[in-house]
């Protein structure tokens, strides 16, 4: 049993596993090379900023896939903990690396919980945020039992479903179902810039749904893309092959011969039929729609140990929970005052603006704050 954890890391994974652990009872060291993520963290409940004064039963390294073997070298060099795992959503680079580099491999085995939100930071983080997710371990052939076990222990905290897999089978899996996404989510997305402000007008559930996964951390992402290169770039290999058929038939619906309009139809019909069939055999995890239009509601608090999981558990009653906080904690300085950020559909935010001032809190609406002589928009009547 664990009862004791260092989160490495405190963004929306590492804060979110404190939160989940700490939530069991569990005593939660945070560590982070900005103090002003761990002083978010902290804040939020997940856990303390103290060292921890004996080694920890785990610690949890939730860092970039390249830094994982620097990070356990050094961490396992001061002593931090028991065991060791990380939550990289790449595993055969850092299993060769920590092989390679680490004092004591046998005290590590990879893990990656397959959760995720398109927001990064400890703001973002949820407790539940892996509650019946799947979580990869994939031990190596040095991995120890009490690490494993330890792992295990920690996904069962956390909610998470175990899976165990070989780390070279779970790079060319992710490749697809992951990383590659990204990737062509990103492509989509920034076709988008540039466009004249009426195209915005013009961007529907369809367009935020394909996207959404674009808002990713971008140097995350490269270093996540850069670490399962090969792999991904196997996957574009083929989804290039695929494009280049799709785009054969597309061009040929723009043509009068009707011996090339008819087959590339079927073909362009086929090729939508395979896409409905595979995403019909997946369960869809719920999500909620994205507002098209949104404003934000800002709080000013205090730096109170407390004060901001208070202020969040006050906004998540008027149905603005941690899952609409977008922008990061900002630091006016020291010890001082700190604002959070809401970003809420329009129409909800002069209600939840004022519902968060009766109950006491310092609220600034962003209308309060904005311009009275904003431009027309471009192309709007009138």
């Amino acid at each position: 049993m664990i009862r004791s954890l260092a989160v490495v890391g405190t963004g929306l994974i590492g804060t979110s596993v404190a939160l989940a652990a700490a939530r069991r009872g569990v005593t939660v060291h945070l560590l982070d090379a900005s103090a002003s993520a761990v002083r978010t963290a902290e804040l939020l409940g997940a856990g303390t900023a103290r060292p921890p004064e004996e080694p920890v039963d785990l610690a949890v390294l939730a860092v970039p896939p390249s830094k994982v073997a620097d990070v356990l070298s050094e961490q396992q060099v001061r002593g931090l903990a028991r065991s060791y795992t990380d939550v990289a959503s790449v595993k055969a680079g850092p299993e060769r690396d920590v092989l390679a580099r680490a004092p004591r491999p046998t005290h590590f085995v990879g893990g990656h919980p397959l959760a995720g939100r398109e927001r990064s930071g400890p703001l973002a983080a949820r407790p539940d945020l892996f509650q019946d997710r799947v979580w990869v371990l994939t031990p190596s052939r040095l991995t120890s039992k009490p690490a494993f076990d330890r792992a295990l222990d920690l996904i069962g905290l956390c909610g998470g479903v175990p899976t165990v897999m070989q780390s070279g089978a779970h790079d060319e899996t992710v490749a697809l179902t992951s990383h590659a996404p990204h990737l062509m989510a990103s492509l989509v997305a920034a076709r988008l810039g540039g466009r004249s402000p009426v195209s915005a007008l013009l961007v529907g559930q369809g367009f935020r749904d394909a996207t959404r996964i674009a808002r990713g951390e971008a140097r995350l992402w490269t270093d996540i893309i850069e670490t399962n290169a090969a792999e991904v770039a196997g996957v574009l290999t083929a989804l290039q092959t695929d494009l280049t058929e799709l785009l054969t038939a597309v061009q040929d619906l723009s043509v009068r011969d009707p011996r090339n309009r008819a087959r590339s139809r079927r073909n362009l019909i086929g090729l939508l039929e395979r896409g409905i069939a595979a995403l019909e055999a997946l369960p869809a995890p719920p999500s909620g729609p994205l507002a098209a239009d949104t404003a934000h509601v800002d709080v000013t608090i205090t730096a109170r140990p407390g004060e901001l999981a208070r202020l969040l558990d006050t906004a998540a009653g008027y149905g603005a929970g941690a899952d609409t906080v977008a922008a990061p904690v900002t630091p006016h300085g020291g010890d001082g005052p700190l604002v959070i950020r809401f970003e809420i559909p329009a129409a909800e935010a002069e209600t939840l603006a004022e519902k968060l001032a009766a109950a006491g809190w310092d609220v600034v609406h962003e209308d309060d704050v904005r311009d009275e002589t904003e431009p027309a928009l471009v192309g709007a009547p009138g």
